[in-house]
């Protein structure tokens, strides 16, 4: 795009996919992406840190920086960091809200609260971020552990693709859990980088960006 200045999108493993399709089927030639490992997905007290050390050494290059993450566990740790360095990020508390937005994800868990969610990227790495990442691999017996006060597991679906919704309805069937999908597409990830892309100003501060939450 003319004009518009280029971007470093610092984002989570887990979403480069649905990023780097979302750059190209819109042509966003001015973001450039840096993904952090999907792993810090089961340590989220260390993604505050992790974004710091991103943000500081993006600077040497970048003017405009967004974080691609919600605050995804940190318990409002990120905030801290991107208000102190002046940076935006995805709006909500993590990817299942972003995805299905925050009302449609608000009517889910009030349909069913003991719900475990799943998205594209998750259905492909099922078993090494849950059932590896968790122990359970090492302990079946764990799974009853992490899993008694679910009922269901929801699969958020970004793109349409029969192989993971098998591959989903079969993870349900391992947890014990009552299968469900939403077709989600991109959701909120798409409009916050169109609005990050085709921006051409770097932003005024931190208190104006409504969207960021």
């Amino acid at each position: 795009m003319d004009g518009v200045a280029p971007v470093l999108v610092i984002a989570c493993g887990a979403l480069a996919r649905e990023i780097v399709a979302l750059k190209k089927l819109n042509g966003w030639s001015a973001l450039d992406i840096q993904c952090l490992p999907p792993e810090l997905h089961n340590r989220p007290e260390r993604i505050p840190a992790a974004v710091r050390a991103a943000i500081v050494a993006g600077r040497a290059k970048y003017e405009r920086i967004f974080v691609a993450y919600a605050d995804c566990g940190t318990g409002g740790r990120l905030d801290e960091v991107l208000q102190a360095e002046h940076v935006e990020r995805l709006p909500g508390a993590h990817c299942y809200e972003f995805f299905a937005t925050s009302a449609a994800f608000a009517a889910l868990c009030e349909a069913e609260p003991g719900t475990f969610y799943l998205t594209d990227f998750l259905v492909r790495h099922f078993d090494r971020l849950v059932i590896a990442g968790l122990g359970i691999d090492r302990h079946p017996e764990l799974a009853n552990e992490y899993f008694r006060n679910y009922r269901k597991l929801t699969y958020l679906v970004q793109v349409a693709d029969p192989e993971l919704a098998r591959a989903a309805r079969a993870a349900a069937g391992r947890l014990g859990l009552e299968y469900e999908e939403h077709f989600t597409g991109y959701g909120d990830l798409a409009d916050s980088l169109e609005s990050v892309a085709s921006r051409r100003e770097h932003p005024v501060s931190w208190e104006k960006t409504a969207w960021r939450r």
